[in-house]
């Protein structure tokens, strides 16, 4: 059942998105050479909780940790750990925060120095994708239009979708109805509802779309240990349009790249400070 969202409740739920971007952009000057993902972990959970809310991922499911790192061949729920990441390396980072009731939770991958070329087209690929679908996140249409959208987009250019894992509702818990795959076929699936919020986040690989789990329980990762990007928004269906609750913005600022993304999915300036 999609449990949809009061304009209150979605404002509460904007908080709690902005302050896992915030986070995000926070990180984002620290992705260097010679840092671990455990270090950034550390340095994620004092930033959430200084800003009054919860780490979202910490203790869900048993997760250990507060941020899903996942480097290279993992698609997605690495476990943090100490091993330094290394030059030409990417690191999808995944942020959960609760605040006030609500969660946020989305996901940038970040690129570790220099990369190889086809590995900055699979970055660029897939951010472009999530934008794709979220065009398709609209009043008449259903799930299964932006899965295609995404699938359409990705494939077309060569890569893999993973199929096991995919987007979903968000609210007062992580995991809410509908789920959000990354493919699918046009006009199926569960029709969008005027305050409803999701979470879409394209995982797409530079090889096969199958994966497999490490013995750990949790890491997810590519059968061919070939790179995998993976990038997620969240959104609310208002007045029939999707509005971005998240932002790129604060890593934008962090890294001082310069992007008009979003524009369109924005209804505000989103204040730099709480």
């Amino acid at each position: 059942m999609i449990i949809t969202k009061t304009s209150e409740e979605i404002e509460i739920m904007r908080e709690s998105a902005q302050i896992v971007s915030k986070t995000l952009g926070m990180l984002a000057p620290h992705i260097k050479p010679g840092i671990s993902t455990l270090e950034l972990d550390k340095m994620a959970e004092e930033f959430i909780r200084d800003h009054g809310a919860e780490p979202g991922f910490l203790g869900l499911y048993d997760f250990p940790n507060s941020l899903c790192m996942s480097p290279n061949a993992q698609v997605v729920h690495g476990i943090p750990n100490d091993k330094p990441m290394e030059e030409g390396d990417i690191i999808s980072i995944d942020c959960g925060a609760l605040k006030n009731g609500f969660y946020g939770d989305h996901a940038y991958t970040f690129g570790v120095g220099e990369l190889k070329p086809e590995v900055e087209e699979l970055l660029k690929v897939t951010k472009e994708s999530l934008y794709v679908g979220i065009r398709e996140f609209k009043a008449g249409n259903r799930v299964g239009d932006v899965g295609y959208a995404i699938q359409k987009y990705t494939e077309d250019r060569g890569y893999g979708v993973v199929r096991e894992l995919v987007g979903h509702g968000l609210g007062a818990t992580m995991h809410e109805d509908p789920e959000m795959p990354n493919y699918g076929k046009r006009g199926r699936g569960k029709k969008f509802i005027e305050g409803m919020v999701v979470a879409i986040e394209p995982m797409i690989n530079l090889g096969t779309k199958r994966i497999k789990q490490l013995s750990d329980g949790w890491t997810i990762l590519t059968a061919d240990n070939k790179p995998s990007a993976h990038f997620e928004h969240n959104l609310a269906l208002i007045d029939g349009k999707p509005q971005l609750l998240s932002t790129f913005d604060y890593i934008y600022e962090a890294l001082g790249i310069e992007s008009d993304e979003e524009d369109e999915f924005k209804t505000q300036v989103y204040d730099k400070e709480f």
